[in-house]
């Protein structure tokens, strides 16, 4: 049901009549949100803390250089109310808000900013409560914890239930769950977001709903849909999911001099095959030969099995034998432990460090994705091999698909990856130093790299993972205008494929004043779009664009030929 507005909101209502200076904006915010009166909360440029807050949770040090633009208030509510008060006080005064969990969007447009308003950031890591129910099969999560945190404290509860979530263990789950949620019980139970029974939602009247208040429409959107479009989410209902009391995990490496290239060519036709339980995915870096300087190309296979090693063994030497995986390789231990094994963390770290929200390692990076649908040839992966090596620090993560992941459709969620993808690659270029020679030359590389491997991967459209966000693919107007969905299909296609149109028309039912945005968040439907330029409306009025039959290419196309409605 809808949570109505405490009477303290009609105040808020009432004081911001007197707010119009547009160059006392930020000062008017502050004061709006100080009926709060929470020590601790606010921190301007000028706070001792606001640079250690800022930085606390970010996770691509790219994003945060000298030279990044920087909030101009950092808000850290502690309650859902806090939230609420400051969307009414932002939408009131046309200020731009960022919403903050974890800080690992890879463009960091969670906590910075490439659009010219200035912004606030409103700062969730207070927000981190968690309520395992194993009665009700079920856990609820506030959005600023982390996913490791949400796994220790269901572990801490039962050895024999889990919940189907991401790798990394330090990520928010208030924006991973928004994008998909992949993780090692993938091909068992499929996404995260597969397995949600209910959220809570603030919309831009700031108003908290939940999913029956909400309607199934925005319950679907925001389950894969990306961050920052419809609302703030903080917290998630999730389904708990069964775990054996023992799993096995092995992390298995070759080398270009141990025959990676025919071991990797084979695992692609076999990794998507294979038994369900088994999530066997590839980490792909460059490495130096022990005892010299000569460089060359790991692949190193890190895997989970949801049962023994005996069966394990049993399923490997029968599919994969050309791995030559050993029982010495693996590792049998509590589905709990395994979370810190996949994630990197050495076998000495204790379960308990999941609870401190630290990533494993930080540092400047670009990053991109794509999904494969058919084998890459051995001439093909050789050339990957040739190009890695003549880039410091490049890695690949390869992670399969199939099992559970192709057996629900592409329209059950906004995540559409799902049948006839083989697996997903990650790119990932990082590098030392903030220069910004340094990041040229970096993202030089990673740009030719993705453009070669544009021959083996998905097309029409080429698709990417809207949690890798990627702003080469195309970002939305930088003044903060409306954009087009013919131009905002140049990377909404890419992420959501024909799920994209019904995002749009959620957003446009849920957020018409477009409210939520950011570089790429999705755009409204043309025709309640307030501000437009001089004749475009008329002619998106008359025009389809899109790539079906008679589909026309370009909003220069619906203009010199009109004809109905748009569709991309």
């Amino acid at each position: 049901m809808t949570l109505f507005l405490p009477s303290i909101f009609l105040l808020i209502l009432s004081s911001l009549a007197q707010f119009s200076s547009s160059n006392q904006i930020q000062h008017n915010f502050h004061e709006c949100l100080s009926i709060i009166q929470t020590p601790n909360t606010f921190f301007t440029p000028q706070s001792p803390n606001y640079t250690i807050i800022l930085k606390s949770t970010a996770e691509n040090l790219r994003c945060i250089t000298p030279s990044n633009p920087k909030p101009e208030l950092i808000f850290t509510p502690l309650n859902e109310s806090h939230i609420q008060t400051a969307v009414i006080c932002a939408n009131k005064l046309k200020i731009q808000l960022r919403f903050r969990s974890g800080g690992h969007d890879y463009e960091g447009i969670s906590y910075t900013s490439a659009m010219d308003p200035p912004f606030v950031l409103i700062d969730l890591s207070k927000m981190r409560a968690i309520n395992v129910d194993l009665d009700d099969n079920s856990v609820w999560v506030e959005a600023g914890a982390t996913i490791g945190e949400l796994y220790y404290r269901v572990a801490e509860k039962s050895k024999t239930h889990g919940v189907v979530g991401g790798l990394c263990t330090s990520v928010g789950v208030g924006g991973h769950f928004t994008g998909g949620a992949y993780g090692s019980m993938m091909r068992k139970y499929g996404l995260g977001v597969d397995n949600f029974l209910d959220a809570k939602i603030i919309n831009a009247k700031g108003e908290i709903l939940d999913r029956k208040s909400m309607g199934e429409d925005v319950f679907w959107a925001i389950r894969g849909g990306g961050g920052g479009s419809y609302g703030v989410i903080v917290s998630w209902k999730l389904k708990l999911v069964p775990v054996p009391s023992i799993v096995t995990v092995f992390n298995v490496p070759r080398t270009l001099e141990q025959g990676a290239t025919k071991i990797l060519y084979k695992w692609q036709y076999v990794a998507p095959q294979i038994d369900d339980d088994l999530f066997m995915r590839v980490l792909i870096q460059n490495m130096n030969l022990p005892n010299t300087t000569k460089r060359t190309t790991s692949t190193s296979y890190n895997a989970l099995f949801l049962g023994g090693v005996d069966r394990l063994l049993e399923i490997m030497n029968r599919t994969f034998p050309e791995l030559g995986l050993e029982k010495t390789d693996c590792f049998e231990m509590r589905w709990i432990e395994s979370v810190m094994f996949i994630a990197g963390f050495p076998k000495t770290v204790p379960t308990s460090f999941l609870l401190t929200a630290k990533p494993a390692f930080i540092s400047q990076f670009k990053a991109k994705s794509d999904f494969v649908k058919g084998p890459i040839w051995e001439t093909g992966i050789e050339g990957i091999w040739k190009r890695f090596l003549q880039e410091e620090n490049p890695s690949m993560v390869w992670n399969p698909y199939g099992g559970m992941m192709g057996r629900i459709p592409e329209s059950a969620t906004p995540f559409p990856h799902r049948n006839g993808v083989l697996f997903k690659i990650q790119y990932v270029n990082s590098w030392i130093g903030d220069s910004k020679d340094a990041m040229k030359k970096h993202y030089k590389w990673i740009g030719k790299f993705y453009k070669y491997m544009g021959q083996y991967v998905s097309k029409d459209p080429r698709e990417a993972y809207v949690n890798y966000r990627d702003l080469d693919l195309g970002m939305n107007e930088k003044n903060g205008d409306n954009t087009s969905v013919v131009k905002a299909s140049s990377w909404g296609r890419k992420y959501f494929k024909d799920n994209f149109m019904r995002l749009v028309k959620v957003k446009t039912e849920f957020d018409p004043d477009n409210f939520f945005r950011h570089e790429q968040s999705i755009p409204l439907e043309w025709s309640r779009q307030k501000v437009l330029p001089h004749g475009v409306s008329a002619a998106m009025n008359s025009c389809r664009v899109g790539k079906g039959e008679g589909g026309l290419k370009s909003v220069n196309d619906c203009r010199m030929r009109g004809r109905c409605r748009e569709r991309v």
